[in-house]
């Protein structure tokens, strides 16, 4: 039997609008990256860069050793790493675009052509779920501006808004080498280099929407004794009036998960939905200071004038890079369809 046809792939046009449809959320990520930035950094930095595919293929081979990956038909710089990250995120458009009659729209601050387009009504206009994902390295210095700001405030003025704000790890922001090497012995992921500080786009929306959370550390979750399966969340689901963790057990295994931290403890601005137990066997300064989970899914409720919800959760749970699960696939519908 032939291989059934995949629709055609378009590129370099502008976003088409989409209608509102009652009760059908319209899906939007918004990549918070120079793309020309982070694949124009030097390959020969120790730190604070993307693989390049060269690197990831030695490191995962044979996993990209097909003709699909070669060098004739893909990048292998670190142009080619943050194509795979686009490339795994399909199974989480599909499904939610088939969970709710919408394409999921997907945009970059800086794209492969230098065009940048900031958070604006034309983002907004059409979205109901914005997903914002902070795999920017600090180092790029980007940063949320007033208007931008303003824009989503006032979108989330809007009834049934939701935006999901996720800031990636914050791995060895110390000058002590020792301690550097010991967050590197935790996770264990020779592609992770000693140092690599995300977002600074995140932080910047963070901090003007007066939400009181920083990403920190890039810690390796635990597994279930004796297996390879990630352990379960401990989930707080009396709080979880949206309901996105219903039959949910799990999120991702990725080897460096950020923890977000909440800065204020009035439990009242931000409510912690879920924590992941992080791998009590590798040594590391978070476990040492006697933590055991991470904060890894948060809910801000509407306040005030915003009526729409706002939720912090890893941009990797969205990417079927780190083997994504049938856990994780109910995630992206409870998203999609709350």
């Amino acid at each position: 039997m032939s291989t059934p046809l995949q629709p055609a792939r378009t590129y370099n046009q502008y976003h088409i609008a989409r209608k509102y449809t009652p009760g059908k959320r319209r899906i939007s990520i918004y990549w918070a990256w120079s793309y020309p930035f982070e694949s124009n950094l030097d390959p020969a930095a120790l730190d604070n860069r993307f693989s390049t595919m060269t690197e990831v293929r030695k490191v995962v081979w044979p996993a990209y050793e097909k003709p699909e990956y070669s060098e004739t038909h893909f990048m292998q710089g670190i142009a080619g790493t943050l194509e795979l990250f686009f490339r795994t995120t399909l199974s989480f458009q599909e499904l939610a675009g088939e969970a709710t009659g919408h394409p999921v729209a997907v945009f970059q601050r800086v794209d492969q052509a230098g065009f940048e387009l900031p958070i604006d009504e034309r983002i907004l206009a059409d979205t109901d779920t914005l997903l914002v994902f902070g795999l920017d390295h600090l180092i790029s210095g980007l940063e949320a501006s007033p208007e931008e700001i303003a824009s989503i405030q006032k979108w989330l003025e809007r009834e049934g808004t939701c935006l999901v704000i996720a800031p990636h790890h914050d791995v060895g922001f110390t000058d002590d080498l020792k301690q550097r090497q010991m967050e590197f012995e935790h996770h264990g992921d020779p592609l992770v280099p000693r140092q690599q500080r995300f977002s600074s786009y995140t932080r910047s929306l963070l901090k003007a929407l007066r939400i009181p959370v920083i990403n920190q550390w890039g810690l390796r979750p635990a597994l279930v004794r004796g297996t390879r399966d990630i352990a379960p969340l401990t989930a707080f689901r009396d709080l979880d009036k949206l309901g996105l963790l219903e039959d949910v057990p799990t999120l991702n295994f990725h080897l460096h998960l950020p923890h977000y931290a909440v800065t204020n403890d009035d439990g009242k601005t931000v409510r912690v939905l879920a924590r992941q137990p992080v791998d009590p066997e590798r040594p590391h300064p978070f476990t040492a200071a006697g933590n055991k989970e991470i904060n890894s899914l948060l809910w801000i409720p509407p306040d005030g004038k915003r009526a729409g919800d706002i939720l912090m959760v890893d941009s990797t749970n969205f990417l079927t890079l780190f083997g994504g699960t049938g856990s994780l696939a109910k995630f992206w519908r409870n998203l999609a369809t709350m």
